[in-house]
Order: structure tokens, then sequence, then C-alpha cells
């Protein structure tokens, strides 16, 4: 077995949101729940189809961050998994209803910082075994930090 590490493209002002599923409709169903959730969000989807032809199948409605998730699933080329590029939108609006999702194991990660996914790889293929998300902590945050962080939150909507 050989341990990879896989760096993810995320397109500047994007957001990645990486997982795993188990059935081919995992495509229309996370289509249909993105859409359904934000009509105007853009995004782009990739799965790692892990029997039968074992395509990468795509979806989305923004060409652009398709490539890019097209991408990011050929460097992975981890059975049953995928990935979702948004842009104009954040994961936490998205993640409840993934997870809802029948076909939708697990999900790794959903952020906007660099990504490194832990691969293994064997004579069978490859699977993900997790995810390097963002960098170490360096230190705890102070009572300005706290302001800061309760500001950002009201500045974006999530907070009165």
């Amino acid at each position: 077995m050989e341990l990879l590490s896989v760096a993810m493209e995320i397109p500047e002002g994007s957001n990645i949101i990486i997982g795993q599923s188990h059935f081919i409709k995992t495509v229309e169903d996370l289509y249909e729940i993105i859409v359904g959730i934000s009509p105007q969000v853009k995004f782009g989807f990739a799965f790692c189809e892990a029997s039968g032809p074992c395509l990468i199948r795509v979806a989305g409605n923004n060409s652009n961050l398709e490539e890019v998730a097209i991408k990011n699933a050929q460097s992975l080329a981890a059975g049953h998994s995928f990935v979702i590029l948004l842009k104009e939108a954040y994961p936490i609006n998205f993640l409840n209803a993934i997870k809802q999702c029948p076909e939708v194991c697990n999900i790794y990660c959903a952020t906007a910082n660099p990504v490194q996914v832990i691969v293994a790889e064997t004579e069978q293929g490859r699977g993900i075994l997790g995810v390097i998300d963002g960098f170490s902590p360096k230190g705890v945050e102070s009572a300005d930090d706290v302001k800061v962080r309760k500001e950002f939150l009201r500045k974006i909507g999530y907070k009165m």
C-alpha cells in the first residue's frame, strides 16, 4: 500500500466539499439538492464511479467549476468519492441536505482553505483516509479575536 497526499485546486472565491457516496444516482440527487437550496449558486460536481465503466460523472451549472472538479476527481481517483466546488455560496447552507442524501456515506471536508487529501493506493484502487484542511492552530483566541469572529458572523448574515 502507498500513501499519497493529493492537493485540491480551489478557485479563488470558491469552497470545496469532498465526500464519499455509494451509487451513481448521487450525481442527480446532489445536483437537485444544490439547485433546490440555491438556484443562483454556481457549482461544479464530479463523482468517481467505482464499478462498471468507472467513469468520472459530472454535473453543475458552471463549466469552469466543473472542469476544476473533474481535475480534482482525476487527481484523487478514489472510488465513490465526490468533489463539489461552490461559488457565491457557503457550504454551511448545503451540508445538512447533502448529509441527508441517501447515497452519501461521508463528508470529509467543506472549506475554502487549502486542502490536501490523504489517499491510500493498493493494487485494487484508491481510497480517501482523511483530509488536511487549512493550517495548524497558532494560539488561542483573545477577547479581541472573539469580537472579530462575532462581527464577521454578523457581516455575512449568520447572526443578528
